[in-house]
């Protein structure tokens, strides 16, 4: 052995075995090593345990008069301290109630919530650590992937949709410092919440990018111009989802355009451009199956509602449908910038360009400080019409 080497070896044999050794910090959980142990701490909150902490679940008093303290406390009246006295809130009009305030290291792991009202006029914001504007800001029916204000099952990875009207979401979404999530009710009237948010308090890699989600929508676009998914995001990440709403307002199929990927400098052409709207969402030929649209639910893409005309009033076709990147993200160093044609068919075989309603919600991950989003439309411009 180089005598002179020997040293260098030994260190690297040392930083080897001390990884090996350090303590799973309880993240990244799946089938292959859920018999691991780690140092890592679940916790919960909903209305029954408002900040979480360990002894406090179940602990409403029907005594208590005091606002989303012991909102069932008629139904509890016989059974008194300890049985479902708080299982809802109450979220009263152009009130922004504060679902969950987190401190500390550690990662929300699922979130699942079951909101009245109007599911487009309730907005989810996020805030990591100490930042002042949020990193999530979405309506809850369209961050769950039910941007019409109907049910619709929904199964996959990252979002399941269940019956009556369940949403759930397992984005990982790590944080250092803190964490709060709030809703705000757009609408005149109140709503009732059921919520649950399950995170482990633990040590966060160094490499760990935070989560976002942005809502935009486009109704009565200029027509021959692409619709802006995303744009202004600044710094180092990965794009790992899209949900559209997509509202129709001709005839024909309606779905030829193409996304494309403007990343890290990228002007007039994109770095990644699709072959049209169903191929994204990882369909062919317009969804279409004997003649009509067929839905479908799977782990990473789907179309899981078709809304028909009724011939009175429902006069439209809707479409709800997803994309997560969650084994293909697509990475930026520095920028990027997210758009999608919006084209149909016209006489001779030619592209139609359109002017539909599209409401879309991006999911991402990337390094703070993040861009302040542009403002979020005003409740009219959100409406579901």
């Amino acid at each position: 052995m180089n005598l002179r080497l020997a040293p260098v070896l030994l260190l690297l044999s040392c930083t080897t075995l001390f990884a090996q050794n350090k303590p799973w910090n309880g993240l990244d959980v799946g089938l292959s090593n859920l018999y691991r142990l780690s140092n890592a701490q679940t916790r919960s909150i909903s209305p029954e345990n408002f900040t979480g902490e360990r002894g406090k679940g179940g602990m409403a008093d029907t005594s208590d008069t005091r606002a989303n303290q012991a909102n069932a406390r008629r139904e509890a009246r016989d059974l008194g301290k300890g049985w479902k006295v708080n299982p809802f809130v109450i979220i009263k009009p152009k009130q922004v109630f504060t679902l969950a305030e987190i401190s500390g290291s550690g990662q929300i792991q699922h979130i699942w919530m079951t909101p009245t009202g109007n599911w487009r006029f309730s907005i989810l914001r996020f805030y990591w650590d100490d930042e002042k504007t949020p990193s999530v800001e979405v309506p809850v029916g369209d961050f769950f992937g039910m941007g019409w204000g109907e049910y619709a099952p929904l199964n996959s990875l990252a979002v399941c949709v269940n019956p009556g009207s369940a949403f759930n979401c397992y984005w990982p979404m790590p944080f250092r410092k803190k964490c709060r999530i709030t809703m705000e009710n757009l609408d005149d009237r109140e709503m009732r919440l059921y919520y649950q948010v399950d995170y482990t308090l633990t040590e966060v890699p160094d490499d760990a990018a935070y989560f976002h989600a942005q809502f935009r929508r486009a109704n009565g676009h200029p027509v021959n111009q692409p619709i802006t998914l995303i744009d202004g995001i600044k710094g180092k990440g990965q794009y790992v989802g899209t949900y559209l709403a997509w509202g129709v307002h001709n005839n024909g199929w309606w779905g030829e355009g193409e996304i494309k990927f403007f990343m890290d400098g990228d002007k007039e052409y994109p770095t990644i451009a699709g072959t049209g709207t169903e191929d994204y969402f990882c369909g062919s030929y317009n969804f279409d199956r004997n003649g009509k649209y067929t839905e479908f639910s799977t782990p990473y893409a789907g179309l899981p509602q078709v809304l028909r005309p009724d011939g009175t009033y429902k006069s439209q076709q809707r479409f709800g449908l997803y994309r997560w990147h969650l084994l293909d993200p697509v990475r930026f160093e520095k920028d990027l910038k997210v758009t999608i044609q919006d084209l149909g068919w016209k006489s001779g075989g030619r592209y139609l360009p359109q002017s539909s309603d599209v409401a879309g919600t991006i999911f991402w991950y990337q390094t703070e400080p993040h861009t302040p989003f542009p403002a979020l439309p005003a409740r009219d411009a959100l409406e579901i019409n």
